[in-house]
């Protein structure tokens, strides 16, 4: 097939099919769209459901992608017969902080950690299976937590299936199969690209909750270059405070660039002088806007 026009940083949100690993359908999917893909939070062979992949230099995203939150839909079997009533109450010592350790076929250190698990929710029970709804904080291992309600509902369980349905703001009614994807690569090819755009979502999907800075056009060129940016440089901003992360926008909502914030908002109003973001990963290709700034040391200005 020839090249596809595609865009080539982004964020894909696939429907992972049970059977290959994360890392081998996020590879598929590169050779696929015919650019470097990553993928944000690890899903076993077994697992299904949404796996968010990142094409380009949006794999510098991973550390917002692996933190998010994550819900999914497990298949507890009890081992030996509950009530509703018994399994409800067991369930609801889950809610909150609680402590796991890594199962044993983990590829990580089993230390002992703490994850919050948001909401608990029994869906629904037939005979020993329990079906459950579970929200919880990225890292948390649904397996080992199946185990401990089978445990304190006094007759063993485990986890039996598992499916991820949420994985941040992305839901798996967003998501698309890799069919769905080949499809669509051949449709673009043959120069109908429209169900390929719809599939890639820009950089911009994924900072939507973060501090906005939106900048001059004169300052862009020096931030792709490295530069920390000064008050003089930023037209507008929301609130933050001093070490937080921001994204640093174009007045056209291009993502330029993640920075860490040098002081609080309060005390660098924009046009100000003194220096304000520097930049931390940086998306937006040396180039993109004219080159203005003329300093050895640039400011961003």
């Amino acid at each position: 097939m020839s090249a596809v026009p595609v865009r080539k940083d982004g964020i894909l949100l696939l429907d992972k099919p049970r059977g290959p690993s994360s890392h081998q359908v996020a590879a598929w999917a590169g050779e696929i769209l015919g650019c470097r893909t990553g993928h944000a939070g690890t899903l076993d062979p077994a697992v299904s459901g949404v796996l968010v992949v990142m094409l380009g230099r949006a794999v510098r995203l991973a550390p917002i992608l692996l933190a998010e939150e994550k819900e999914y839909i497990a298949l507890l079997r009890l081992h030996a017969d509950a009530g509703r009533t018994r399994l409800e109450e067991a369930a609801s010592g889950f809610t909150g902080r609680i402590y796991q350790r890594p199962p044993r076929r983990s590829a990580v250190a089993r230390n002992l950690r703490i994850r919050n698990i948001h909401s608990l929710e029994i869906l629904g029970t037939e005979g020993r299976l329990a079906l459950l709804r579970v929200s919880c904080d990225a890292g948390t291992y649904i397996r080992s937590l199946c185990h401990h309600i089978g445990l304190a509902a006094g007759t063993g369980g485990h986890m039996q299936e598992l499916r991820r349905i949420r994985s941040g703001a992305f839901r798996e009614e967003d998501a698309v199969t890799l069919h769905d994807l080949k499809d669509a690569c051949v449709l673009a090819a043959e120069g109908h690209t429209e169900s390929l755009d719809r599939m890639i979502l820009p950089m911009e999907s994924v900072v939507s909750g973060l501090p906005n800075v939106v900048i001059r056009d004169s300052a862009v060129d020096a931030i792709c270059h490295g530069a920390a940016l000064a008050g003089v440089g930023i037209v507008r901003q929301d609130e933050f405070g001093k070490g937080a992360l921001v994204a640093v926008v174009t007045g056209k909502d291009e993502l330029v660039c993640l920075g860490e914030s040098l002081v609080s908002s309060s005390a660098a109003p924009p046009g100000r002088t003194g220096l304000v973001i520097a930049p931390r990963s940086v998306f937006m290709p040396a180039g993109t806007y004219p080159r203005i700034w003329k300093k050895k040391r640039f400011e961003g200005s």
